[in-house]
């Protein structure tokens, strides 16, 4: 199990075990690197823990900890969640500041504790076998080494994928594998378990100090996030895709570093896509090291490393990109800043702005109605608007929706294994509570717990981590978090726009052209390579006789969606990269045991 994941951790191995547990883990050495080897016991080796990510806090916590009279054997932040697990059991975690999925064996009371940070930066998977036991691993291929986990695929989860583009936690697109939700702990003991939420976002009493006053605290708390994100033992950079959250991080931890920071970014061919002039314009006003990849195509061995290094279906075709980022990356530095989190805060998506004002029946908001995918066609979008004036939150679930009930029922074959179509939006309702009417809250709530960790945040981590690199998210600092849920929702949104506040703390820091210009996105020209470089990977797979035999889909649906695109309809490009992962995961991790072969030298699972 240690071994599938050599790419997270190339600099170490290591191994502890007692009579009933076992903990593997690989080291990418960043703090400590001399003396911080993982799996790590306390004084008397009646605890170990193994830990993957960073403690932020861990200095103030330490010297608090040895005036207890606990005694540290190694100079890093691992060692301090252990001790303070001694000291406070689960409720430890309220008092950690970082990112981090950790496992803790106590051999005295002969329980296992795993827990994920509170927003989900770093994956947890699990599984609790028939006989009691337990297994669990940062990525689901190392799961899978475990003689007694088999590779069956839910297909009510992939029915959620197909939807969402995503898995939802605590769903994996395998039967009896799970995802640990963030925010959360569990403890397995005797052959139960117990899970528990230790954190959850609150965005209330508001703030009602002047904005002026909030304007200023916000960017105190910014440059704070940043700067404790910076400390490193190794070389240390910054993704720069010239938008605001990116330019933001880049800006603050150049004016901390004495050495140029080093930045790096995407550009692509196609002007609709390409944001690398805004990139090199903030990397020359704040003078960084700055590293830029021109892409004009991308071919298919990059996508079957995705399906590799997810695996489960993945739908955001922004994870192209993302590996090709990271590689460039990796070998100048081992730690990147990124602007992730910034839009969940701040309410920077346009989908907010849409799914508030579409409550107002005017005719230029009617206009502005989102769209959903039905059996490759577009709904009327007076029909379309006219439901979200009844339910304002509809407006929300549609603009996740990439495939729509009436589109399923379309695709699916009538006697598939895929549940019955049903209505996107229960998974995600749930969430969608209280907040005594402020649907901008609820939004920005569900998007906390629902879409940043399971689609953002995997994005970025299995992207990173595939290429050895770690990534730190400052926006991401759940002081900073609870911050900004808290702010007048005028203070983030209105009719021009989202990021109110942050934009006007940021005015003089960066470029008006940067601020002052309309969200890109990381998007690729996804409908154009679908017909010219991955135009053969998309015939040889998903209209293959391999995967219409499998009854999932009707195949005329599917002949006739890849069809249309091919003749320059880009209504369904988005599902049809979603059967295209479905199809090649299926043939990688359910047709045969899945086995990485070539050059990254592993042998995986039987």
């Amino acid at each position: 199990m240690g071994e599938a994941l050599a790419h997270r951790g190339p600099d170490d191995c290591g191994i502890w075990a007692s009579s009933d547990a076992g903990l593997a883990f690989r080291r990418l050495s960043i703090i400590d690197v001399a003396g911080g080897n993982q799996p790590i016991v306390n004084e008397d080796s009646s605890a170990a823990i193994i830990l993957n990510g960073e403690i932020y806090n861990y200095r103030d916590l330490r010297r608090s900890l040895m005036q207890l009279g606990h005694r540290f054997h190694t100079q890093g932040d691992v060692e301090t969640a252990l001790h303070l697990y001694e000291e406070h059991d689960v409720a430890f975690l309220r008092q950690l500041r970082g990112m981090f999925a950790l496992a803790i064996w106590d051999e005295g009371k002969r329980r296992l504790v795993l827990a994920r940070d509170r927003v989900g930066k770093k994956p947890l998977y699990y599984s609790l076998r028939n006989d009691g036991s337990l297994a669990f691993a940062s990525e689901i291929k190392a799961m899978l080494q475990h003689p007694e986990i088999p590779r069956t695929p839910d297909w009510k989860a992939i029915d959620h994928f197909l939807t969402l583009q995503y898995v939802p936690t605590p769903l994996t697109a395998f039967e009896g594998i799970n995802r640990l939700p963030p925010a959360h702990w569990l403890v397995w003991q005797a052959g139960r378990v117990h899970i528990g939420r230790y954190w959850d976002l609150k965005f209330t009493p508001k703030r009602t100090e002047p904005m002026a006053e909030l304007r200023e605290e916000l960017l105190c708390k910014l440059r704070e996030a940043v700067a404790i994100r910076l400390e490193s033992e190794v070389p240390l950079g910054a993704f720069l895709s010239g938008g605001v959250d990116s330019s933001t991080i880049a800006a603050l931890a150049s004016q901390v570093l004495v050495k140029p920071l080093r930045t790096f970014s995407i550009g692509f061919e196609s002007a609709k896509f390409d944001e690398s002039r805004y990139a090199r314009l903030v990397a020359q006003r704040f003078g960084t090291d700055h590293h830029e990849l021109r892409l004009e195509s991308t071919g298919p061995e990059v996508i079957e490393d995705l399906v590799w290094h997810y695996d489960q279906p993945f739908g955001d075709s922004s994870a192209v990109p993302s590996l090709h980022v990271a590689r460039i990356t990796r070998p100048h530095v081992t730690v990147v800043l990124n602007g992730d989190g910034s839009d969940e805060s701040f309410a920077g998506y346009s989908r907010y702005r849409r799914a508030l004002y579409l409550r107002q029946p005017s005719l230029v908001r009617l206009g502005l109605g989102t769209v959903a995918w039905a059996s490759g066609h577009v709904w009327g979008r007076a029909r379309r608007a006219s439901q979200l004036l009844r339910n304002p939150r509809s407006a929300y679930f549609s603009t996740l929706v990439h495939l729509s009930s009436s589109g399923k029922l379309h695709l699916y074959s009538v006697d598939g294994p895929m549940p019955p179509a049903a209505d996107p939006a229960p998974p995600l309702a749930r969430l969608m509570r209280g907040h005594e009417g402020d649907l901008l809250d609820a939004m920005l709530d569900t998007d906390v717990n629902h879409y940043l960790p399971d689609d953002l945040l995997v994005k970025m981590d299995v992207a990173t981590m595939a290429h050895s690199l770690e990534a730190r998210s400052p926006f991401l600092d759940h002081e900073l978090m609870e911050f900004a849920a808290v702010l007048p929702s005028q203070l983030k949104l209105n009719r021009h726009g989202g990021k109110v506040l942050l934009k006007a703390a940021l005015r003089g820091l960066l470029p008006d052209a940067i601020l002052d210009r309309p969200k890109m996105g990381f998007a690729i020209p996804l409908g154009e390579w679908l017909r010219t470089s991955l135009r053969e990977l998309l015939l040889d797979t998903v209209t293959s006789q391999r995967a219409l035999s499998r009854g999932l889909f009707r195949p005329g649906a599917v002949r006739d969606i890849v069809n249309s695109h091919l003749k320059g309809d880009d209504s369904n490009q988005y599902v049809l990269w979603d059967l295209l992962m479905l199809e090649l995961w299926m043939q990688r991790f359910i047709d045969q045991a899945p086995v990485l072969s070539g050059s990254k030298g592993m042998a995986l699972s039987r």
